[in-house]
């Protein structure tokens, strides 16, 4: 009995070692001092401890440079920011201010604030008007590269230059109870951008910015989008996809249960024409959708090329299957309520329509329901009225 009784208690106590052997850092620096130095000395020391560790960022305001805090780490590790970071307004061509890459167990949480101090940036950006190859980059606020079995709660994301938020090549990782906010009128200031990625949730979160409220690119798979209020910003996107060689799949797309305020788009499908890829994205499904004054609530969009920065005589190569919208319902502040454009060359598979209730009110309405290339499958009620167009066949098809 007492070799079996002291086998037990070790048992206890090495899991409970687990815990009890944690370590804490906490950044100690006065407030209003640059902790760049600091930081990226106390979060290796804690990604090299041998069980699991945190950091804590406490109350109080201050400046960060860019960082990068790579893994690998030893055991899973906390960050938690209390306090807020300001960035330095120097992007020197930076791709990101903050990144965290190549962790595996990790956590960011605190309720603290990432400020990005983009407002001068913006005024000097134009990428929004120019070639991609001419602009001058600017920095993503948050970069997680290749975290797994992550979890991202309760943060804010504040006048991001670039992205607020990237994730890629992700796996397993949840963003709860996030806050993003930059002015309506910020370039390129997408919300989260989400690519090459496999079990991302973004759940529960609040989003006003001057892009994409959230962009899921190329790669992406099995994603959670649910109770995410937009706006304003453009929307809930998938894509744009087809502008680079080599893209991956995208597959398993659910947004749900969430609400678009005044955005200048809800959720849309993006791909270009004249593609530079041949890949499908399939199973992505929106239900359970509000929409309070939003111009082009549901789009797909096979010719999107802003800026005549494509050949629109080509027709996208990008193959759209099994996609449903269901249970929409609200305001739109155009009348093109439902446009769904597929592409002439590869015109979308098994799309579904069900519950849509779009009202428009404006002096050119009412509101319409357009297709090209599409024959969707409808289910419930229809407002406006649906179209069931054929489907284009090319020859040889």
């Amino acid at each position: 009995m007492g070799v079996h009784f002291g086998i037990s208690v070790l048992f206890v106590v090495c899991l409970l070692g687990l815990s009890a052997n944690a370590k804490d850092f906490t950044i100690t620096a006065p407030p209003g001092s640059d902790i760049t130095s600091l930081l990226l000395k106390t979060f290796n020391e804690a990604c090299q401890f041998p069980t699991r560790s945190s950091v804590l960022i406490p109350k109080g305001e201050y400046k960060l440079r860019q960082i990068e805090m790579m893994g690998p780490c030893k055991a899973p590790i906390r960050i938690t920011l209390q306090g807020t970071v300001k960035a330095d307004g120097n992007v020197n061509g930076n791709d990101y201010w903050v990144a965290f890459r190549r962790i595996n167990g990790f956590k960011l949480n605190g309720g603290g604030i990432f400020d990005g101090e983009g407002n001068a940036a913006w005024r000097a950006n134009n990428c929004h008007k120019m070639a991609l190859t001419q602009c001058k980059k600017l920095p993503i606020s948050i970069r997680f590269d290749f975290v797994t079995d992550a979890k991202i709660r309760g943060i804010t994301s504040l006048d991001s230059k670039n992205f607020h938020i990237n994730v890629l090549g992700a796996r397993n990782m949840t963003l709860e109870e996030i806050t993003i906010i930059a002015p309506e009128e910020s370039p390129n200031t997408d919300g989260i951008h989400v690519g090459r990625s496999v079990g991302v949730q973004i759940i529960n979160s609040n989003i006003k910015t001057g892009d994409d409220c959230i962009s899921i690119g190329d790669g992406t798979r099995d994603l959670l989008v649910e109770r995410v209020t937009c706006g304003p910003g453009h929307g809930i996107s998938i894509g744009s996809l087809g502008l680079y060689v080599k893209e991956e799949d995208v597959t398993g797309i659910r947004v749900v249960n969430s609400t678009l305020i005044n955005t200048d788009n809800g959720v849309r499908i993006k791909t270009w024409p004249s593609a530079a890829c041949s890949t499908t994205a399939s199973g992505i499904h929106f239900e359970n959708i509000i929409l309070k004054n939003v111009t082009n609530p549901i789009l797909i969009d096979q010719e999107y090329c802003p800026w005549n920065r494509c050949n629109k005589n080509k027709p996208s190569t990008i193959k759209l299957v099994d996609i449903s919208f269901k249970h929409i319902r609200g305001t739109s502040g155009n009348k093109d309520a439902v446009k769904l454009l597929c592409s002439k060359g590869f015109p979308c598979k098994n799309v579904q329509i069900g519950d849509i209730d779009i009202k428009y009110t404006g002096a050119d309405g009412p509101a319409t329901f357009q297709c090209s290339n599409v024959s969707p499958t409808l289910m419930g009620t229809q407002v406006p009225k649906a179209c069931s167009s054929p489907v284009t066949k090319l020859p040889g098809q």
